[in-house]
C-alpha cells in the first residue's frame, strides 16, 4: 500500500524528518524558505496532509487554495491562530496541534524574559559587545528586584502554571486571572481574580499566557496598562497579537512601565520598529520552544497525530 503523501512546509529537526521520510511519502522543504499561498498550493498537489508551522498562511483564503487531496493539517505548534479552523472544518480537513511538549521550555523562556527585562540585560550586553563598558560603578544599570515581588499571570493553563512554579523559586507572590479558578496542586499557591482589572493594580510583574482569539486580540491595551502600578514589568511569551503595540510602546516611553520582555510579536518577523529603539525592552525572536529536545518532541507529536489520522484512530490533539 503506498504511503500517504505529506508536505512538510519548513525544515524540521533531523530526527523528525527521518521519521517523516520513513512513514510517509514526505515532501521536505530543504532550503527552509517560507511558502506563500500560491507555492503552498503548488507543493501540496497530491498531498494527503500538511505538517505546517506558525508562519504558514492557512487563513480561509489559504485553505480554499489547497487541492482537494489535502485531508489534514498537523501544525508544529500549540497555537493554531494561523489556521482558520472553521474553514478547515467546512472543507473536511482535520486539524491537530502539539500541546504539552513545549510547556517547560516556554516557561523557561518566560522567566528569561522576566529576568532580562528586570535586570536590564539587553543594555548590559550592548555595553560589552560595543566595547563601551568602562568598569563597575555603584549606580550602573540598576534594575528591578524580582525576588519577593507580585507576579500576575493572565491565563493559568499548562504554561501559566509552569511559570508560576518557577516564580515560587524566586519567592514571588503569584496572582492569576482566567475564565474560572483552576484546580491547582497544593504546592502551587496562587490567588485567583475573576476580574482581571482588579488584579492588575497588584502586579509588579505581568505575564501573558493566553491564545490569540478574537476576544484576546489587543487584550493588553492602554486602559489595562494604566491599571498596572508605576514601574511594572510586562512579559509576553504567548502571542504578539494579545498586546496593543502602540499602547505598550507609549507606556515604556513614558516610564509608566519600567520594562518589557517579549518573545513574540504581532506580524512576526516584521515587528513594530519602535521596540528596537527602546532601551527598556528585552527582545527575543520567538524562542519559547527552541530547544533540541522540545522541537523534536513537537515534531514527533505532530507525526503521532498524523499516524492516528491515517490509521483511523482519534487524533491525539485534534482541534477540528
Amino acid at each position: 500500500m503506498p504511503k500517504p503523501r505529506l508536505l512538510v512546509t519548513r525544515k524540521l529537526p533531523d530526527p523528525v524528518e527521518e521519521r517523516a521520510r520513513r512513514d510517509y511519502d514526505a515532501l521536505l522543504n530543504r532550503d527552509d524558505a517560507p511558502l506563500d499561498r500560491a507555492e503552498m498550493a503548488r507543493r501540496a498537489a497530491g498531498a494527503a496532509a500538511i505538517l505546517c508551522t506558525v508562519g504558514d498562511d492557512f487563513s480561509a483564503a489559504g485553505i480554499a487554495a489547497l487541492p482537494d487531496t489535502v485531508r489534514m493539517l498537523a501544525t508544529f505548534s500549540v497555537g493554531y491562530d494561523h489556521i482558520d479552523v472553521a474553514a478547515a472544518r467546512a472543507r473536511g480537513i482535520a486539524v491537530a496541534n502539539t500541546p504539552d511538549v513545549l510547556t517547560r521550555s516556554t516557561a523557561d523562556i518566560t522567566v528569561l524574559c522576566l529576568l532580562g527585562a528586570a535586570r536590564r540585560a539587553s543594555e548590559g550586553e550592548r555595553l560589552i559587545r560595543e566595547d563601551r563598558w568602562t568598569g563597575w560603578a555603584p549606580t550602573q544599570l540598576m534594575g528591578t528586584e524580582v525576588s519577593g515581588k507580585r507576579l500576575g499571570i493572565v491565563g493559568m493553563g499548562r504554561i501559566g502554571q509552569a511559570v508560576a512554579k518557577r516564580a515560587l523559586g524566586f519567592e514571588m507572590e503569584v496572582h492569576y486571572t482566567d475564565a474560572a479558578p483552576r484546580a491547582l496542586p497544593p504546592d502551587l499557591p496562587a490567588t485567583f481574580h475573576a476580574d482581571a482589572d482588579e488584579m492588575l493594580p497588584l502586579c509588579q510583574f505581568l505575564s501573558l499566557h493566553v491564545p490569540l482569539l478574537p476576544e484576546t486580540k489587543g487584550w493588553l491595551d492602554a486602559a489595562r496598562i494604566a491599571r498596572l502600578p508605576a514601574g511594572a514589568i510586562v512579559v509576553n511569551s504567548s502571542r504578539g497579537g494579545v498586546v496593543d503595540d502602540e499602547a505598550l510602546i507609549a507606556a515604556l516611553r513614558s516610564g509608566h512601565l519600567a520594562a518589557a520582555g517579549l518573545d513574540v510579536f504581532a506580524g512576526e518577523p516584521r515587528i513594530h520598529p519602535a521596540y528596537r529603539a527602546l532601551p527598556n525592552t528585552f527582545l527575543l525572536p520567538h524562542l519559547g520552544s527552541a530547544t533540541q529536545e522540545t522541537r523534536a518532541a513537537m515534531g514527533f507529536r505532530a507525526l503521532d497525530n498524523l499516524d492516528a489520522f491515517f490509521a483511523g484512530r482519534p487524533l491525539v490533539d485534534g482541534v477540528a
